[in-house]
């Protein structure tokens, strides 16, 4: 996927879809993981959709849940899934800075055989 060591820097237009694809696969477990939670949230306390997904979305943005939960299922998930999206923040910055830094340390790179080294 990414070039080599000793293969010259990707041209500008590549590493602008390989960041494209890395932010579509960042954002599509984003979403995905945004419905996992509506979902649980809806179908395990009975809240509406609407509350469902600021529930969700305030979990996955580590601010915490704005309902109280009143079921243990409903905790269960919630702590589950708190977790999970903990992770899934380190994943998608990942995902999303992996380019750029490859990018960076391809451009800089400085050279272990020859003089000087």
């Amino acid at each position: 996927m990414y070039e080599s060591l000793h293969r010259p820097l990707a041209p500008r237009r590549v590493f602008v879809r390989r960041l494209a694809r890395h932010a579509a696969a960042a954002f599509s477990l984003i979403g995905g993981s945004l419905v996992v939670g509506v979902l649980g949230y809806h179908g395990l306390e009975h809240l509406a959709w609407i509350d469902a997904l600021l529930n969700a979305s305030m979990i996955m943005g580590g601010m915490g849940p704005v309902d109280a939960l009143h079921t243990t299922p409903g905790k269960l998930f919630a702590s589950v899934y708190a977790l999970y999206s903990g992770l899934l923040l380190l994943v998608a910055a990942g995902l999303l800075f992996a380019p750029v830094l490859h990018r960076l340390l391809h451009k800089f790179h400085i050279p272990t055989t020859g003089p000087g080294a």
